[in-house]
């Protein structure tokens, strides 16, 4: 059987390359069809926040990236509730349809995936 993969992205999009990075893996082991899962905490969520202007920062947008997600077979995504919160944001605010999670469900998902990578 093959290994499963979480990718735990914490990064903001703007915040070097560590969003940029997890999201190249998951679309790497997607064309592999590597049995995979994405969770968005931290500063992580606001990749997901709709309507950025990455240009202003000079960034390029990932946007295009995470749209591609379920083309590439990557259709678990994950979102820590308590983050958002945090931020002050709202499943109305994201761009990309993830399951929201509480700090209770987290660790059953970690529980679920063979390796978890954390960027």
């Amino acid at each position: 059987m093959a290994r499963s993969l979480l990718m735990v992205s914490r990064r903001a999009p703007w915040s070097g390359l560590g969003a940029r990075e997890a999201l190249d893996i998951v679309l790497a082991g997607g064309a592999y069809e590597l049995p995979l899962a994405m969770l968005f905490m931290d500063d992580g969520v606001l990749q997901l926040v709709k309507g950025q202007a990455p240009q202003l920062l000079e960034q390029k947008n990932l946007g295009a990236n995470l749209q591609a997600l379920p083309l590439f077979g990557i259709e678990a995504l994950f979102v820590c509730g308590a983050s958002l919160a945090e931020r002050g944001l709202s499943a109305e605010h994201l761009a990309l349809d993830a399951r929201i999670l509480q700090a209770s469900d987290l660790a059953m998902l970690f529980n679920q995936y063979n390796e978890v990578i954390t960027l």
